[in-house]
């Protein structure tokens, strides 16, 4: 074993354990290296036994650290991979489209303000995701564990967020998760990316057979909600919980409901927009506000280091790096829990799920005190209160037509889990929707189920969302259509103000309407969003086999794991750990059962005439065509097919 390891050691497959205080104040580390308490709480660095006593030598916390420097200097030993490393560099852009984030303005920012770095297409940029998990597979324990993850942006798409090339750094381990605290962790990880910011000599490229000076910077970090007001120190609850719109975040406080809401859309509207002037569908009052501009980067600084407590906890630690003030987006939003969220708030809303229900007595009764919608006000009896049927209500009827829809649906293997086992008919609910179950509903299965029930306005505004949500997450972006998607959804968020109450409206459906800002300063939405790290989360919670020592089982499973790819890449005909197979049917094998019809010959005329008009490969063939009956034919100039 100590050969072994001691093998690893020298292919740079190792980790750090540092110690740290139980209260998160310090790491033991540079001028605390050789203390027993921590300078800031006075607690012992060391562990106390049953007796109280304490056990000398036995740290009361660890942390474990992977260095991603000699890693990042495997990397380029593999002659694939350093070829993959600069393939942003080689490929064919199309103008106008972003399909990776070297197409995005951000990536540009770093080649035109440092030419020197831009110049070099070895040098990586990358992004930084950490959240937190229970390792333990008891759903009673408490126990937190908030590993730091780095992706490189510099591979392909298909390569890019594959479990093979996300690099853990840090393995932050509780029983308490570290909430602000998180930038004490993060020091050796930021030190090695000063390092990597001034460059690394002497690393081999085995691509070009040579050495150069490897250089990296990090371009954002992805993190839930909850997480992102830890990592960039922002205020993410209250008034101003909206990090981009800050102190002009539209908030109002519901007086029955007794929570924050967030309304006030129109003020991205345009200025004559009629929406801006209708008082009784709204808040009771007209629109003349314009929208927030969203903070610049000197402003930011200027508020971090001064201290302002209204919208800043902290001033992050990643202002430590030279170029962090000067990027365009630096804590990205995440899309995957903005997603589930809303579609939670829907799904809780038009079912009437207890607990998570958006309408009530107290949602009435706040807009009976904002003078609108007074007809929806409660009716008080003398054993019951009646509220009256809102445009968002569905009747007994409509929620079990709903959810025999859900329950009858058929997708395709892989498309999804199987929605059947999520609805209870019993009680006319979907239950247990996980992150990627809402993705596909509001991708494509919630317009269809709502289809035939609510009344018109309320399902148009929701199918509106859905068809938003479709675009936004698409793998290649059209910057042309970004504007007039931009303009879709602000009207979608006023439509859904109109029709459904101000509880609705919580903060993750306030920054949907920051959505678009993102993909155009940042590109696709797939390279920013949760789903990639919270599936190799579950590769991490599964290392765990001892319950006493999580920390450890993962960091060693880690580094034998990282042992086994790094052998693989020598061998031939031997399949890599962390990238997928493909799924792909083969031509042998055989399909399900299927019914052979015959039809006749003019139904399958029209069933190819449609496939003709409905293919954007024609699309052009056709055009032709009218082009030249109009011109051959002036009667039918007029016509448009």
């Amino acid at each position: 074993m100590y050969e072994a390891k001691k093998t690893l050691c020298a292919l740079g497959l190792s980790y750090e354990k540092m110690h740290a205080c139980p209260n998160d104040c310090i790491l033991y580390r540079k001028e605390y290296e050789d203390s027993t308490n921590c300078p800031t709480c006075g607690i012992s660095r060391w562990k106390e036994g049953k007796d109280s006593i304490l056990k000398e030598g036995v740290p009361a916390k660890v942390v474990w650290y992977f260095p991603p420097i000699p890693r990042f200097k495997r990397m380029f030993q593999s002659h694939e991979t350093a070829k993959s490393l600069i393939w942003h560099a080689a490929r064919k852009s199309i103008d106008g489209q972003m399909s990776h984030p070297a197409d995005s303005p951000s990536w540009k920012l770093l080649d035109d303000k440092w030419p020197e770095f831009g110049n070099e297409p070895r040098n990586l940029r990358l992004d930084l995701s950490s959240d937190g998990f229970n390792p333990h597979s008891s759903l009673s324990s408490r126990y937190s564990c908030w590993p730091v993850i780095l992706v490189t942006y510099n591979l392909p798409p298909w390569l890019c967020m594959k479990r093979k090339f996300m690099m853990l750094t840090l393995l932050i381990f509780g029983p308490k998760q570290p909430r602000n605290d998180i930038d004490v962790y993060l020091e050796p990880l930021i030190d090695d990316l000063k390092s990597l910011w001034v460059g690394i000599r002497g690393v081999y490229d085995a691509h070009n057979g040579e050495y150069f000076t490897l250089r990296a910077a990090l371009m954002w970090t992805i993190n839930d909600f909850p997480a992102y007001e830890n990592l960039s120190g922002c205020v993410v609850k209250g008034y101003k919980a909206c990090p981009i719109c800050g102190d002009d975040t539209p908030s109002h406080r519901l007086k029955n409901g007794h929570k924050i809401c967030y309304i006030g859309h129109r003020k991205w509207l345009p200025i004559n927009h009629p929406y801006r002037r209708q008082r009784a569908a709204f808040n009771g009052k007209p629109e003349y506000g314009i929208p927030p501009e969203p903070l610049t980067r000197e402003e930011v600084l200027h508020m971090v280091e001064n201290g302002d407590r209204v919208c800043w906890k902290k001033k992050s630690i990643f202002f430590d790096l030279e170029y962090w003030k000067y990027l365009l987006v630096r804590h990205a939003l995440d899309v995957m829990h903005i997603e589930k969220n809303v579609c939670d708030s829907i799904i809780s809303t038009l079912l009437e799920i207890p607990g998570k229900n958006k309408d009530g007595i107290a949602a009435r009764l706040d807009l009976l005190n904002m003078g609108v919608k007074t007809d929806l006000q409660p009716e008080y009896g003398e054993r019951r209160t009646r509220l009256p049927p809102g445009p968002w209500n569905l009747s007994k009827a409509e929620k079990i037509e709903v959810c025999n829809s859900f329950y009858g649906m058929k997708v395709p293997e892989g498309y999804s889990s199987n929605i059947k086992n999520l609805v209870s008919l019993q009680f006319s609910r979907l239950l247990g929707l996980k992150s990627h179950d809402c993705h596909t509903l509001m991708q494509q299965l919630l317009p269809v189920a709502i289809r035939s029930v609510l009344e018109k306005p309320a399902r148009y505004a929701i199918t509106r969302l859905c068809f938003f949500f479709n675009a936004i997450c698409a793998k290649t972006v059209d910057v042309s259509k970004l504007d007039k998607l931009e303009e879709d959804v602000v009207v979608t968020l006023c439509l859904l103000e109109k029709y459904f109450p101000p509880s609705f409206f919580d903060i993750m459906v306030h920054l949907v309407v920051h959505l678009v800002r993102e993909v155009r300063l940042c590109g696709p939405v797939y390279f920013r969003w949760m789903y990639p790290f919270e599936r190799y989360m579950k590769v991490l919670k599964g290392y765990v086999q001892n319950r006493t020592r999580p920390g450890g089982c993962i960091a060693e499973r880690y580094i034998a794991e990282e042992a086994v790819e790094f052998c693989t890449q020598h061998l031939s005909d031997v399949s890599t750990v962390g990238v997928p197979s493909s799924q792909k049917m083969g031509v042998s094998k055989p399909l399900s059962g299927c019914t052979v019809s015959v039809v006749d010959q003019d139904l399958l005329n029209q069933a190819h005439l449609y496939v003709l008009e409905n293919t954007e490969e024609v699309l052009p063939y056709i055009e032709q065509h009218m082009i030249h009956i109009k011109t051959a034919y002036p009667k039918f100039r007029n016509r448009t097919k």
